[in-house]
Parts: C-alpha cells; sequence; structure tokens
C-alpha cells in the first residue's frame, strides 16, 4: 500500500471561468473529480463534506497560472496491483484533465502523504497595461513604482460588505516587489495572516483606470510554506515558505 493519503493538483484557470466564485470553483472541481473516479475522502457526521480545498482563494475575474487542489483520498485498496505512485499519478491527471471544462487545465497531479501544510506565502499579480501605446501611462507608472517602493505607507479604501464602510489600509508591509515588464505591471505581494493586497487596490494604488488594461489580471509564482512541500510538488512554478492564506474576496 502506497503512503499517500493526499492528492495536490496544480491547474491553471483562464477565459470564462475566471469568472466562477471560488465556491463555484470549488462545486466544478467536486464534480469532476467525481466523474474521474477519484476516491475522495469525505467528512464523520450528519452531514458529510468532501475532504477538498483551495488553499490560496483566487479573486473573481483574475486568471491564474498556478492553482492548487488539496484532496484528502480514501486508502489505496482500489490501487491497481503493482501500480506505481507515478503511474497512479499520470492516470489520476488524465482522468480529472478528460472531466475539466474548458478554461480549466491540469497541469500535475502529486500524490503525498499526511502532515504536510499548504500554506502561501507569496504571489505574483501581472497587470497587462497598454503601455506601448501610450508612453505617457508608461512613464507615470515607473514614477509611481518609485513611489510606493521608497513609502513606508501606502493607504487605500479597503472595500467592505454591504451595509458597512470602507476603510484606510496600509498596504505598503504586504508589497515585496513591482516591476513593469513586457507591457504587464508585475506586484510580487505576501499573503498570510495579516492578510494581503487586492487587484482593484493594485489599481487604486497606481491609479489604473478600464481603459488602461490591456488584458485580464494573472496571478502567477505563488511561494509555499515548507521544503517538504517543495519535495512532494514537481511542478516548475512552485518555490518555497510560507505563511497563511489570502483574502480573497
Amino acid at each position: 500500500m502506497m503512503d499517500a493519503s493526499t492528492a495536490v493538483i496544480r491547474f491553471r484557470i483562464a477565459g470564462a471561468m475566471r469568472f466562477l466564485s471560488h465556491a463555484e470553483t470549488s462545486r466544478v472541481l467536486q464534480r469532476a473529480c467525481t466523474r474521474a473516479a477519484i476516491e475522495v475522502r469525505y467528512s464523520q457526521g450528519f452531514n458529510p463534506h468532501p475532504r477538498m480545498s483551495l488553499p490560496l482563494p483566487r479573486p473573481v475575474g483574475v486568471e491564474s497560472e498556478d492553482e492548487l487542489l488539496v484532496v484528502k483520498l480514501c486508502d489505496d485498496r482500489d490501487a491497481a496491483p503493482g501500480e506505481s505512485r507515478a503511474e497512479r499519478e499520470a492516470a489520476m491527471k488524465q482522468a480529472l484533465a478528460e472531466q475539466l471544462p474548458e478554461g480549466m487545465d491540469v497541469l500535475a497531479v502529486d500524490l503525498v502523504g499526511p502532515g504536510v501544510p499548504f500554506h502561501p506565502l507569496s504571489a505574483e499579480y501581472v497587470l497587462p497595461v497598454r503601455v506601448a501605446e501610450d508612453a505617457g501611462l508608461a512613464q507615470r507608472l515607473r514614477d509611481e513604482i518609485a513611489r510606493v517602493m521608497a513609502s513606508g505607507r501606502c493607504l487605500v479604501e479597503r472595500a467592505a460588505a454591504e451595509g458597512k464602510a470602507a476603510r484606510s489600509v496600509d498596504v505598503r508591509p504586504f508589497l515585496q516587489s513591482i516591476r513593469l515588464e513586457g507591457g504587464s505591471l508585475i506586484v510580487q505581494h505576501r499573503t498570510g495572516g495579516a492578510g494581503s493586497i487586492r487587484v482593484d487596490e493594485i489599481q487604486q494604488l497606481f491609479g489604473l483606470q478600464t481603459q488602461d488594461s490591456a488584458g485580464p489580471v494573472r496571478r502567477t509564482n505563488v511561494v509555499w510554506e515548507t521544503t517538504k512541500l517543495q519535495n512532494a510538488l514537481k511542478g516548475p512554478c512552485m518555490k518555497t515558505r510560507a505563511e497563511d492564506m489570502e483574502d480573497g474576496t
């Protein structure tokens, strides 16, 4: 029997699928796992739920090249005799890929043992901007990048739930690096128990308007917690270290 109780599934999401909410994305993945005959473990009790999660919620409207689905599995009694872990991973990847809608693509499936944490430390938002068409925008963004990175505080108005007032938030502690590269504003940001910066707050911070956008925002290069997790995940996008869950509202 393999010592693998969890499937860590890396996938990308793009196109119309980026408009799915966190809950809708979870439901699509749950149904795909069911149709792919993946033996998902359920919680105990009167109203059992599948033990699967998206450790880093994705903001609605944002594409992602680096999503992670963590699925707790039933034991390996149904594994084919003599089937290696690599063969089971490949079979699971193919079965799941055949059940996902257009715009959701499986990148890798890794089977890991119990006790592996799944906490992200940082990620990058890539905001395509029309700098090729607007030299003034390019210079303004360069000036704003220099100003923001030199600042000790960067206050933005954080939108609140309906019926509650917006509040001022200092997002400077979340900003690790910002650069203008290849027609995109790339913001590397921390995410943890203290929260993170939101896409609309980046746009607010840099005064970006709808007409400045050259395409959908993407999230990529997620940095995870431990070398133990990195050893478990073989995909090229994974790095090291971590904190906690991003505010995905």
